[in-house]
């Protein structure tokens, strides 16, 4: 199996369970799905006006183009999933969106954003966990014009709240990261009350 297929098996348990829905992508309620959606999409470009390109990491069943619909924007959308499931619940939900199974776009878009997707280790070696990640963040670089963001874990976490099968990233090293090989312009978003961090990427 690859490095992934234990993760899509473990989200595809999820979406049986509970539908297209925040638990259905393992995230615990609406609300903080939301508050994720907000931090991540800060990315985008008011300035390129209602239409844009966005490429959507990890898509599952399409609720950041939910999302990013309610906010007035009309985007030209391709949801990326490694589970075909998710691809098929994402087109069934959102028929307007462009779905397809991968876990790299095979285009260049105006701006990419990655939810959740660098969570669930399970037990993958944490130091292959860690070169998939930065992968996946070239990729994404490569494939945007004018932005990417994504949000992670953060090992700022509580000790006694913290889960084995999760990976929790050092905010400061992706940070780091991102702002000597990407762009000097790297926000790190610490704040919204969740455990978790998000960076922006503007090009």
């Amino acid at each position: 199996m690859s490095l992934l297929d234990p993760i899509k098996f473990y989200y595809e348990e999820k979406l049986a369970q509970h539908g297209t829905s925040a638990r259905g992508v393992d995230w615990n309620g609406e609300d903080s799905q939301r508050m994720r959606f907000q931090s991540l999409c800060q990315v985008i470009d008011r300035e390129l006006g209602e239409t844009f390109t966005i490429d959507d990491y990890g898509c599952g069943y399409g609720a950041c183009l939910g999302y990013i619909k309610e906010r007035g924007w009309k985007p030209d959308y391709l949801g990326l999933d490694v589970s075909d499931k998710m691809v098929v619940a994402g087109k069934e939900q959102y028929p307007e969106g462009n779905f397809i199974v991968a876990h790299t776009s095979p285009r260049v878009a105006d701006f990419a954003v990655a939810s959740g997707i660098f969570n669930v280790v399970l037990d993958t070696n944490r130091m292959d966990w860690l070169g998939y990640i930065l992968d996946t963040l070239d990729s994404m670089h490569a494939a945007t014009t004018y932005g990417f963001s994504f949000n992670c874990l953060t090992s700022y976490s509580d000790e006694l709240l913290m889960r084995p099968y999760l990976y929790y990233g050092d905010p400061c090293f992706f940070f780091d990261h991102c702002k000597r090989r990407y762009s000097k312009n790297i926000s790190l978003l610490h704040d919204y009350g969740l455990y978790e961090f998000t960076i922006i990427v503007r090009k």
